[in-house]
């Protein structure tokens, strides 16, 4: 059973070794959806067998793909269903994953039958209506039926799609690829206009899979003509960028640190923390950088002395995840730390923006808060007090992190939900500090 509660103290040593972070998320749960839907068997290394990428997984078996054997060591074979789907028997379970939910619903909207998709109680608070809409006009009928508007259960009467030619209102990877899984079904040609660079994991697992998906002129195109085949194609999964930022700035942060991250993923749709931290003064260097269907590298992070810096706005979707460890990063650093344009992070697993501020207040950080965002003030010494991670992994990782830099002792209550993206984080934080 997961520790639901855990407690950091200030450390009188640096953060030393090496350090293997878990596979990917946002790529393990394309992964699982796209070998599901090829044709062959595709071997998987290194997936994340967290809670919210196993419902992903489980979903796909719901609908005909095989997986062998159980999916226990991070590395298996998934025989897929060759584009022909079978309806499940049950309505599907998403857990905690926003990104689960998103996805599948881009398939479940093209496939001939009707399905549903449910979710913990904090996912059926999240905003649906974002897919809704564009899936909406390529013919899908997608019925948002939870207690708040437009959040799920979503019910789906499956039917044949259309193409489309949309533009974006929201920066957002998983609308994106919402409207480009729907697109491997839809006849013609559907082209996804973004307001802003967004992630790319689906369009280069496209390519890994052998589906046609173009860019140009700022839009990307896939057309399949409604006969989209994914070819199984073996796949390793690289290290979580976002996981590894935990320890990026923890080695940052704890004085006479020197920190190795192995086979971290460096998509650079992703590593815009590694940008800013830079901007704050971090001594963080990539070396062995690989190319492959993903770029990844290993990273060496130094203790080094930080200081305030202002995100740009084009920063922010590439760094959404990422800013409540970077909010510890800034309570610690030089000056000031300016967060805005980021009203998404009030629509994740957590209200991120009310929840940073509230611990950072109650470790006697000054921060002040806007719609969009917050503005810390960052101070030689933080206070370890009894914190509440309101149930959101990020949330609770975090400051986890910030205990090890806090006068005295800091404890995370709730912190369960940690191992809907990083099983083993409580282990690692022991081997690392003990």
């Amino acid at each position: 059973m997961p520790i639901d509660t855990l407690s950091t103290e200030k450390l009188s040593h640096g953060l030393h070794g090496e350090l293997c972070v878990p596979g990917d998320k946002s790529i393990s749960h394309r992964v699982a959806i796209l070998a599901g839907l090829a044709k062959g068997r595709t071997k998987v290394a290194n997936f994340l067998c967290s809670e919210d990428c196993l419902h992903t997984l489980t979903a796909m078996r719901q609908l005909g793909a095989t997986v062998e054997p159980e999916p226990n060591a991070h590395s298996f074979t998934i025989i897929g269903t060759s584009m022909h789907p079978t309806a499940p028997q049950n309505e599907i379970d998403c857990g905690n994953s926003g990104t689960g939910m998103r996805l599948l619903a881009g398939v479940l909207s093209a496939l001939p039958f009707n399905s549903r998709l449910t979710g913990d109680e904090s996912l059926r608070l999240r905003p649906m209506d974002r897919i809704i809409e564009p899936l909406g006009l390529m013919g899908a009928k997608l019925t948002a039926c939870g207690t708040r508007r437009g959040c799920a259960p979503l019910k789906i009467d499956g039917r044949q799609l259309h193409s489309i030619n949309y533009t974006m209102r929201v920066a957002s990877a998983q609308v994106k690829s919402a409207i480009l899984l729907a697109s491997m079904f839809a006849e013609g040609a559907t082209t996804v206009h973004q307001s802003a660079l967004t992630r790319d994991h689906t369009e280069r697992l496209f390519a890994h899979f052998g589906i046609p998906c173009t860019t140009s002129n700022g839009g990307l195109t896939v057309q399949t003509g409604g006969t989209a085949l994914p070819q199984a194609s073996n796949i390793s999964i690289p290290a979580d960028f976002s996981s590894a930022a935990f320890w990026m700035v923890a080695a940052c942060l704890v004085p006479g640190s020197e920190l190795l991250l192995r086979r971290v993923g460096l998509n650079p749709t992703r590593t815009a923390l590694l940008h800013v931290l830079h901007r704050m003064g971090a001594d963080i260097r990539i070396s062995d950088e690989q190319a492959s269907y993903e770029p990844y590298g290993d990273v060496i992070v130094r203790s080094s002395s930080l200081h305030g810096t202002e995100l740009k706005a084009e920063e922010i979707p590439n760094i959404i995840d990422e800013i409540p460890i970077l909010a510890i990063a800034a309570a610690l650093a030089e000056g000031k730390t300016v967060i805005r344009h980021a009203a998404e992070l009030r629509v994740k697993e957590s209200d991120r923006i009310r929840t940073v501020v509230t611990n950072l207040r109650a470790m006697g950080v000054e921060v002040e808060e806007f719609d969009d965002g917050m503005i810390i003030t960052g101070k030689e010494s933080i206070t370890g007090c009894e914190l509440e991670s309101f149930g959101d992994h990020r949330i609770a990782m975090s400051f986890l992190i910030a205990g090890l830099c806090a006068e005295g002792t800091t404890t995370l209550h709730h912190c369960k939900n940690i191992d809907t993206s990083y099983p083993g984080f409580a282990e690692q934080l022991r081997q690392l500090t003990r």
